[in-house]
């Protein structure tokens, strides 16, 4: 191996190592933001509206800062792009946790960590990482990353319930807020590639990657079907905790149900790249929403137990965040990777739109029916929609295209 073979392999590895620890504990962190919305609301004597539509906006936020962080990235590297975004998701981590008014909560909650998630989630990381890693190894890499991020969901959970259980709310946000900051270091493992890796489509402008991405009928498809991913992780993510308490099961069941998602993801993010490099990525994206559309189907049409909320925990941990590599992943194969973390943001603004759309309509649902079951049947139907907005979508990259013609 020459020597700058070897630079470039160690880089890519460290940037893995590093990338993957900033999504462990960014989304780790995110993960457990439905365990605190009923102590919350109940200190505050808020609806869960409130709450809801704090979250709701967070990722609206998310979604529509996260195409100009990724054009950031794209332009000047991961480092500096992590590196504001942790300070931000920190900050509003400690604006939760003040006893204040509704507006400074959902000022920290909803506009300081979204602007800090889109710093320090998977356009950027996935962007980075994709540049320093072979075409055939980036499906696998970006599973390999995602299930370490997978693991963070899981592990956050019982660190978070313990301190609201053994301390308080407002001690766990401001404990969560230092582990943000562990972010800072990480950044500055995430190095930019010295090369391009693939020649294909590299020498594309910014505003032609755009034109490129807009005039394809599979940008559309698949943005539209990465809104219901958004939607059901978010609303399942946020409310489950409260459904399953209004059903009888109690917090700690809850908590064990949202820990064994993350845990069972990370198999389930892994092998979603590891056949990502091997079988259609589309197809499988097809496979994955109607997989969920047949899990939370049976969940609700069954009677709900600490079994069954158990069963759906493990069965919905498979395809949780196993959209994630293959969606991007499906980017980088048709437009690139010169501007992935720019186009995979506007793909990922769509699944903002749907998570600010379940975080939301679920507290507003059950304000106004007092049950969760039409959130529910949506959640459904979307799937069964996103299964076939994905289905006709051709990996093949543009070049290849224009070649056909």
């Amino acid at each position: 191996m020459s020597d700058h073979m070897s630079e470039k392999w160690q880089s890519a590895l460290v940037a893995m190592i590093c990338g993957s620890m900033i999504l462990f504990f960014s989304l780790g962190i995110r993960h457990a933001f439905g365990l605190f919305l009923q102590p919350v609301t109940m200190s505050q004597g808020w609806g869960r509206e409130t709450f809801a539509f704090a979250i709701a906006l967070q990722n609206l936020i998310w979604g529509v800062s996260q195409p100009f962080t990724g054009m950031l990235s794209d332009r000047f590297g991961a480092k500096p792009v992590v590196v504001v975004g942790a300070i931000l998701y920190g900050l509003g981590l400690w604006v939760m946790s003040l006893v204040a008014d509704e507006l400074i909560f959902i000022f920290g909650a909803g506009i300081l960590i979204g602007l800090g998630l889109s710093g320090t989630t998977f356009p950027v990381i996935f962007g980075a990482i994709s540049r320093l890693v072979a075409p055939e190894q980036r499906s696998l890499a970006m599973g390999i990353t995602m299930s370490v991020a997978s693991f963070g969901q899981f592990a956050m959970l019982p660190i978070a319930l313990g301190l609201i259980t053994g301390i308080d709310w407002q001690t766990a946000l401001i404990f969560l807020s230092i582990l943000a900051l562990a972010m800072l270091p990480l950044a500055f493992g995430i190095r930019s590639a010295s090369t391009p890796t693939s020649s294909v489509l590299e020498n594309v402008s910014f505003t032609q990657a755009l034109r490129d991405a807009f005039e394809t009928r599979d940008f559309w498809l698949l943005s539209l079907g990465f809104f219901t991913c958004g939607f059901q992780v978010v609303f399942i993510a946020m409310h489950l905790p409260a459904f399953l308490a209004d059903q009888g099961v109690g917090n700690g069941v809850s908590t064990s149900v949202l820990a064994l998602i993350g845990l069972v993801n990370i198999a389930g993010t892994y092998y979603a790249g590891l056949w990502g490099g091997i079988y259609s990525k589309p197809m499988l994206l097809t496979m994955i929403y109607l997989g969920r559309a047949i899990v939370i189907g049976l969940f609700v049409l069954l009677p709900i137990t600490n079994t069954s909320a158990y069963i759906f925990g493990a069965l919905m941990g498979i395809f949780w965040l196993s959209t994630v590599p293959l969606t991007n992943g499906t980017v980088a194969s048709i437009w690139g990777v010169k501007h992935m973390s720019m186009l995979g943001g506007i793909v990922f603004f769509a699944h903002q739109l749907g998570a600010f759309t379940g975080g939301w309509m679920g507290g507003w649902l059950y304000d106004r029916t007092g049950s969760y079951d039409t959130a529910w049947g949506v959640a459904i139907g979307l799937s069964l929609v996103a299964a076939m907005l994905n289905w006709p979508i051709t990996e093949q990259s543009l070049a290849q295209r224009r070649a056909v013609k």
